[in-house]
Formats: structure tokens, sequence, C-alpha cells
């Protein structure tokens, strides 16, 4: 995420059976918070409870009204999953999601009661939410799908308004691509985001998200075939040169993994630290 933009209510029924709640953790790379989102009334299921921050799960047991029942989780990054086994203690709902995978940036206090699989669905209170793996973003990233409405919930894989950082080695920009193909072809109505607002023309940013990760791509390999030898961090300023300087260490993140991807495409070799283009550059 790159901006906060405009102030989002704190709660927002979005349809009959799906509320939002806005968790209080604006920043620069989760723009104006994490989006929880709340699945039916009479049984519910809550999607990335977010931080772990006192205030806001005390407004999702609220919401909740005592019919929490399920804790699903997108992936375990800190600002989606952290809330999930506070959450769980509190209300006695079943933890679903997929384990946190090892790292820094990894949440390794959600433990899920039960493993989610590609394509199983979820029966909450009288609506079908499907499973579907996106590895990309983050190696265990899920996103899910309200059957009837089309709907897809996607977590940090497509956000509003802004790009997501891929950080190797959990994160995978040949994965993300594909997801991204994925989500596409279920042909869904909206999307809603693990940040910001919901997205009412989803195919048209999925295929501005697909074509500007190529576009980038491209860019770096004319920078490594220009300057051979170079670290990613040196490369940056020749590929992100429309980005703040602030931002340099993240674009760094992503661009390795644009060389990761060029170097299983045949297309990049390293030495250590220093990256060459391949004969097909």
């Amino acid at each position: 995420m790159n901006g906060f933009g405009p102030k989002m209510p704190v709660f927002s029924e979005l349809a009959s059976g799906i509320r939002r709640l806005l968790a209080p953790n604006p920043s620069m790379m989760t723009g104006p918070g994490t989006n929880t989102y709340l699945f039916g009334t009479r049984e519910v299921a809550v999607l990335d409870p977010g931080p772990l921050i006192e205030s806001h799960l005390d407004a999702i047991v609220e919401t909740g009204s005592d019919m929490i029942r399920w804790i699903l989780v997108t992936h375990t990054h800190p600002d989606h999953s952290p809330a999930a086994a506070e959450l769980a203690r509190r209300t006695g709902a079943e933890l679903l999601g997929r384990p946190a995978p090892e790292g820094p940036h990894q949440d390794a206090t959600f433990v899920p009661d039960r493993i989610l699989i590609d394509g199983e669905r979820l029966a909450i209170d009288g609506a079908d939410i499907e499973v579907i793996q996106t590895p990309g973003h983050a190696s265990n990233h899920i996103c899910y799908r309200h059957v009837e409405r089309n709907w897809i919930f996607t977590g940090d894989h497509v956000v509003d308004g802004s790009t997501v950082v891929i950080d190797p080695p959990d994160g995978n920009m040949s994965d993300y691509l594909k997801s991204l193909a994925r989500l596409k072809a279920f042909a869904p109505v909206a999307l809603a985001p693990g940040h910001g607002e919901l997205i009412n023309d989803p195919i048209r940013i999925i295929d501005w998200l697909i074509e500007h990760r190529l576009q980038r791509e491209a860019k770096v390999a004319i920078a490594l075939n220009a300057n051979p030898g170079l670290t990613a961090m040196e490369l940056v300023p020749y590929v992100y040169c429309d980005v703040d300087r602030k931002l340099f260490a993240w674009a760094e993140r992503s661009l390795l993994a644009h060389l990761v991807k060029l170097e299983q495409d045949g297309r990049a070799s390293r030495q250590g630290d220093m990256w060459r283009g391949g004969q097909d550059l």
C-alpha cells in the first residue's frame, strides 16, 4: 500500500449478511486500516480479525452478537491474523485457514483448528463461501468467494488503490500472476479487499495489475541487461524511478521477486547478490 486514501466508515453493511469493520491500524502499508468482514447473522464467520487491538476485538464481538462460530484468515501477516487466537478464546469459534510459513513477517500465533484446501466450500448461515488458494503475496494466501453473489474477498491479493509488495522468499511473483489469472477466471462481480473500499470493476483492475507487473518486469529486464552485475537494491533507481525514495526498501523486495521470476524463466542469473541478464534478454 502506498497511501491512506479517503476516510472510510468504521462499520458498513455491504449487503445482506455481509458486514465490514475497519481496524484502527492506518499506515503507509495498510492504507485506512485492515478490513474485517463478518458473514451471516444467525451464525457468523469473521474474516481477518486483524492485529491484536482491544477496541477492535470488542467491536467484532459486539457486532457478532454471540453468534461467531468460525474465524477465517486470508494469510498470516501481522495486520491480518494476530487477533484470531484471542477472538477464538473469547468466542469458542473454530479457527480456519492455513498455517503460517517460517519468516520474520509471519504470525506464528495463528494455528488453525482445520486447514482449508483449495475448492472446498463452507456453509455459513445459508451462504456458500468457496476457498481459493492464491499464493503470491504470501505462500499461504487464501481468497474467499461468496458463491451466490460472486464476490471475492481478496485479503492482500488485490487491494483498493495500490499494488502490494511481493516479498521473497515467501512472496513469489510467478505465483502471484498465476493467482490473479485464477481470480479473473471466476468473472467476479466485485472484489472485497483487505484494505480499502469494495472494487466494483474487478476485471479491469485485475487486467491492470497483470499488465502493470509485466511492464515492471520488462523494465527490470532492460535495466538488468544494461547494468549487469548489480544487486537488487542497486537496480531499484533504474526500475522504480517513479517511486518515492523513502519506499525504495520495499521496492527492492518486489524487484527481487521480479528477478527471481526472470531467473525461473531462464532470463536472469545471479552470483551471490549480483544479477545478470540471460542470453534471451
